[in-house]
């Protein structure tokens, strides 16, 4: 039973999301470890070309998200730990609204996530050690010289959120 102040719960169809992208990370291996590559200009229209670049590390046990942005792209590679990414299509008129995507990424199925505007993402550190994750998001946190308003509508701090992680 809902409050009237909480919304119902929503009934995510589990399956992929029109305009995300997740690839499969190809490790090159040699006697001194690995190598992969994560972004190439060739392989990525212009306007998603990474405007900055950041490396985040997360806890065991400690969630990102859920939040989307209005005009960002993200560009997340999974290569350490074990994460479990959470994607959801609450855009209005998209080909799969209502689509929710759950996947675990990380050491063992590295894997390279593109997320789209208006795309609603969250990921949790699953694993039983602190893990690494990188975003070449194209677009600058919080504009050119951090003068802009930041482009993150954050849905973790509204009880009522429909964006739940299991």
């Amino acid at each position: 039973m809902h409050s009237q102040n909480q919304a119902p719960p929503v009934a995510w169809k589990d399956a992929a999301i029109d305009g995300c992208a997740l690839r499969p990370l190809k490790k090159f291996s040699d006697e001194r470890g690995w190598l992969a590559e994560f972004f190439r200009e060739d392989e990525l229209p212009a306007a998603l070309h990474p405007a900055m670049g950041y490396l985040s590390l997360t806890h065991p046990g400690v969630a990102r998200g859920p939040h989307e942005h209005v005009d960002q792209t993200d560009l997340f590679v999974f290569f350490s730990g074990t994460f479990r990414l959470y994607l959801w299509d609450a855009r209005e008129g998209s080909a799969t609204q209502g689509h929710r995507q759950m996947v675990e990424l990380g050491e063992a199925t590295p894997a390279i996530v593109l997320v789209p505007p208006g795309v609603v993402h969250a990921y949790r550190n699953v694993g039983d050690a602190d893990a690494l994750i990188i975003n070449c998001p194209n677009r600058l946190y919080a504009g050119e010289g951090k003068q802009e308003p930041v482009d993150e509508i954050r849905h973790e701090d509204h009880p009522d959120s429909p964006f739940v992680m299991g």
